[in-house]
């Protein structure tokens, strides 16, 4: 190797032995580069952090090979969206402002996104418990009415316990008399967030944004089945195996270890 050459150390004015650890270092680097690309390629809206946790290194060292080889987590940009309402409807508090979080089934929040599928609109709607961060209820629909709503609200009750409160955005879906009518005839206490105010369900918007970037290019499929396949299966991976930066685990897992603790 060069690093071996008896006058290379010499012409350089090091020491022989600061030679040995800068190739080391560099070999260490690169497959440690190697490791980082792995995980992206999995999990391509993992920054640093969640990279340093999967691969149980030091986020320091995870973040210092990123800006050496030039690799960053892929970002989408997001398009405004934008939803009018004309009708009159009852509104309700933020009750997520005024409650302490303590328990599982405590809270739920619910929203939906858009995707973009040969030249037409898909939409999912999702039900989150905050207390893990789970998507406890989905439903995927070539339409937004109160149907696609209730349903992913149907779907979290068949296999949890109804929440005390369920929180929206003030969304024409939500305030729809029938969607209403349906959670307070289930037993929940409806909470809102205020008009204009998306930051107030975070916790959806935020997993949306990463839940787009794992999902990838929906036009890759050619049938819609298969999209709606990989669309329930990276609500699954979300729930079982991503690494949540809240909670440094996966929903799932930090359920399973908060009830045998």
């Amino acid at each position: 190797m060069a690093l071996n050459h008896p006058k290379l150390h010499d012409t350089l004015g090091v020491s022989r032995s600061s030679l040995y650890y800068k190739g080391k270092q560099v070999i260490k680097d690169w497959k440690t580069k190697q490791k980082i690309e792995e995980v992206l390629h999995e999990f391509p809206s993992y920054g640093h952090k969640r990279i340093a946790i999967s691969l149980r290194l030091n986020k320091k060292r995870i973040l210092r090979v990123m800006k050496l080889f030039g690799i960053k987590p892929y970002r989408r940009h997001r398009k405004p969206w934008k939803r009018t309402k004309t009708k009159e409807y009852q509104v309700y508090p933020n009750l997520l402002l005024i409650t302490a979080l303590t328990n599982i089934n405590q809270i739920w929040v619910t929203d939906f996104t858009f995707i973009w599928f040969h030249d037409r609109f898909i939409y999912v709607a999702t039900v989150m418990d905050i207390w893990n961060r789970e998507i406890v209820g989905a439903c995927v629909l070539a339409n937004h009415t109160s149907a696609l709503v209730i349903q992913a609200m149907i779907s979290a009750l068949m296999d949890h316990r109804r929440p005390d409160i369920i929180h929206s955005d003030q969304g024409s879906e939500y305030t729809a008399k029938i969607f209403q009518d349906f959670c307070i005839s289930a037993g929940m206490v409806i909470s809102m967030s205020k008009k204009g105010s998306p930051w107030e369900n975070g916790y959806q918007e935020s997993f949306y944004d990463k839940f787009k970037i794992d999902l990838g290019d929906p036009n890759r499929f050619d049938d819609l089945g298969e999209l709606v396949y990989d669309i329930y299966h990276t609500i699954y991976v979300y729930n079982t195996t991503r690494i949540h930066t809240v909670l440094k685990m996966s929903p799932r897992e930090f359920a399973k270890k908060i009830s045998s603790s």
